[in-house]
């Protein structure tokens, strides 16, 4: 067997130690999927992924992502993050995309380089569906806000590009900055929603060359709050188009997450809405932290 090994990035990532973490596991043919399972517990990263062979299949990677207390189908960062590991410890030298086999289909990631080293990343994600809208009192009194501090403009709505979010439009960066989930309310919340996690967003920043201001909190999978969450801002990023929120179909922005909670990320999105169709990407960029042999 090949000598088993891991690497730890920072995905959505300016510079090391911020944006989201991610573990990414390789040579994996021995364990099962309970060891895996037990590795991204310990880990304790929201997600750990396992790419299951360095030879791509009818052109694709087969890649598992575990979060502490479960297999999911889709995440975002660790798709982008363990797209760059493949590019420079697999393929090690410079591809238009990577392509990934996930549980939810093939997720392709395309790559720009400067001075040939991978500068942003993007993933194009599946088309978003929308669920049902919730009621803005109970989301309001969920998230520690009062009903006025919710953008009535738009729907309190689940959106799913394939890992689904309930995304809250809120006032301005002040009440975003407010927002604190009760646990209670919020289990009693998701017992009666396919989306288990909710993305608030505000249409101010924290920088001023960022155009939106993101949190993430899904307590279901173990995460009281995520600094960089690629596919609830992929739900977002649909959602802004489909409703029009900065007037326009067509989105191109950069997103800020992680500052409440000292880990800055910045996810950079894009999205187009002809008639029902809605195209969705999502981008950022990669820096790995540390590589090393797992027993």
């Amino acid at each position: 067997m090949a000598r088993a090994t891991f690497y730890i990035l920072d995905v959505f990532a300016e510079k090391h130690y911020a944006g989201n973490q991610l573990a990414v596991f390789r040579h994996v043919e021995g364990i099962d999927d309970d060891e895996m399972q037990q590795i991204a517990r310990e880990t304790n990263f929201s997600e750990t992924t396992f790419i299951m062979s360095d030879q791509p299949e009818n052109g694709s990677f087969r890649v598992r992502i575990f979060t502490p207390g479960e297999e999911v189908p889709f995440a975002g960062h660790p798709t982008l993050g363990t797209a760059f590991v493949i590019q420079q410890e697999i393929i090690r030298k410079p591809v238009d995309h990577v392509l990934l086999n996930l549980k939810i289909g093939e997720i392709p990631v395309t790559f720009n380089y400067v001075d040939g080293r991978p500068d942003i990343l993007w993933m194009k994600q599946q088309p978003p569906t929308f669920g049902q809208t919730l009621e803005p009192a109970d989301v309001a009194k969920t998230i520690g806000l009062s009903e006025d501090d919710i953008d009535s403009r738009f729907p309190i709505q689940e959106v799913s590009t394939g890992l689904p979010a309930i995304i809250v439009p809120l006032r301005n960066l002040q009440t975003l900055q407010r927002a604190v989930v009760d646990r209670r309310l919020y289990f009693d919340l998701v017992a009666n929603t396919k989306a288990k996690a909710i993305l608030v967003f505000c249409p101010e920043s924290h920088e001023g060359k960022n155009h939106i201001s993101v949190r993430f909190f899904a307590d279901f999978y173990g995460i009281t709050e995520d600094p960089a969450t690629g596919s609830a801002n992929g739900c977002l990023a649909g959602y802004l188009a489909k409703y029009r929120c900065f007037g326009t179909d067509s989105v191109s922005m950069r997103a800020e997450q992680g500052y409440e909670i000292g880990r800055p990320s910045l996810l950079y999105l894009e999205s187009s809405a002809q008639g029902e169709k809605i195209d969705v990407s999502v981008g950022g960029r990669a820096v790995m932290v540390a590589r090393g042999e797992w027993l």
